[in-house]
């Protein structure tokens, strides 16, 4: 795991996470976290070829997926299926604890048989995006145990594989007891559109771009840009594009010594006061204190 990673959600110039693995040779990343109003990883929308995997153990979380919002409470369990849009928010403003794990698919790829058979029918549905599991559901009590067993076992890629496979049975008995949903998505073009965008911003967010550009750049109007921000994400474009810049900003804080004027002019703000500005409406503090709080850690 790379320390400078830590409570960020890096990403690569298409839009997907790069994963902060545990160790870096075998990919999964489990983490015995919480979230709190306004920390780095709130409401950071991201898709990545992994699974994800989070169980509430205190409290209650608002999880979006493809512009869905869940809520989620203490006990509750959602896996997001491969390359899906998704983030959490807090509820009510509290603080809230949960057990995640990301882990990629091809931990239990060992043949094509059991890719075929097993996996690609469930990562490559577009009608399941997420399962989620409830006190309702039959599986509920199961998958949690696993999932909150997991801190325990994160560095030890064996127990991990093995526990993952036990999932893998639930989430595959879950998928065929629910059939195909597809009510909840979106279709291909407009999603192919909404990730374009996505790029687009991440490849040009040091520059002055506007609505009109982020539209061009998936083809579709300003009209239909601001309707699938608000969809997939639940903010404007250029809120989007204002968010990934302080996230910009707080990646140069933590990981060198550039002067606040060198990192406003790295991440597209026009000067260090705007910097500061949104930075603070963002993470509920200033460049400067977020350093300073950085480095006391």
């Amino acid at each position: 795991m790379k320390r400078e990673m830590l409570g960020l959600i890096v990403k690569r110039d298409d839009g997907s996470e790069i994963v902060n693995y545990d160790d870096p040779s075998f990919p999964s990343y489990i983490y015995d976290g919480w979230i709190a109003p306004k920390v780095t990883w709130e409401g950071v929308p991201h898709f990545h070829e992994d699974i994800e995997i989070m169980t509430i153990k205190e409290g209650q979380v608002a999880y979006f997926v493809n512009g869905k919002e869940l809520l989620l409470r203490q006990g509750d369990t959602i896996v997001v299926n491969s390359n899906q849009i998704h983030y959490n928010m807090t509820v009510n403003g509290e603080v809230a604890k949960y057990v995640i794990c990301v882990i990629h698919p091809g931990i239990l790829i060992n043949s094509v048989a059991v890719e075929m058979q097993a996996v690609r029918p469930i990562i490559d549905n577009p009608d399941l995006p997420y399962l989620r599991f409830r006190y309702i559901n039959e599986h509920t009590e199961q998958i949690r145990n696993l999932v909150l067993g997991l801190p325990e076992i994160r560095h030890d890629p064996f127990q991990i594989t093995k526990q993952f496979y036990m999932i893998w049975e639930i989430i595959r008995k879950q998928a065929e007891s629910l059939g195909a949903n597809t009510e909840e998505t979106l279709s291909d073009p407009k999603m192919k559109s909404f990730k374009a965008m996505m790029n687009f911003i991440a490849n040009n967010y040091q520059e002055q771009i506007t609505l009109g550009d982020i539209a061009a750049s998936g083809n579709i109007s300003k009209s239909l840009c601001n309707t699938l921000f608000h969809q997939y994400v639940g903010e404007s474009p250029i809120n989007y594009l204002m968010h990934l810049r302080c996230r910009k900003v707080a990646e140069s804080l933590r990981s060198g010594n550039q002067s606040m004027s060198e990192i406003a002019a790295a991440t597209g703000f026009r000067g260090v006061s705007y910097m500061s500005e949104t930075f603070r409406k963002f993470f509920d503090q200033s460049p400067r204190e977020y350093r300073k709080q950085w480095n006391q850690r």
